[in-house]
């Protein structure tokens, strides 16, 4: 029996009898459960978090504000 073997950055590494190769799909599902980071801090390796989305559609400051259909409809029912 042949030994697989699978691709790597570092080159080409064989695997040990009964462990299958990583796939392409099982790397992403890695990558896109881990949490988003920001951009890097001057070129160096440290990463700030995230900032947060407190701007357009997931304003928490601005769903405070009076709805326009409900402005219009206080604004039709005043004499």
């Amino acid at each position: 029996m042949t030994q697989q073997s699978e691709k790597t950055e570092v080159g080409e590494q064989t695997l040990i009898t009964g462990v299958a190769p990583i796939t392409l799909r099982e790397k992403l599902a890695l990558l896109s459960a881990q949490p988003m980071k920001g951009p890097r801090k001057f070129g160096l390796l440290q990463l700030r978090p995230q900032k947060s989305c407190n701007h357009g559609l997931f304003n928490e400051v601005s769903r405070a504000q009076i709805d326009l259909l409900d402005l219009i409809a206080t604004m039709e029912t005043k004499p």
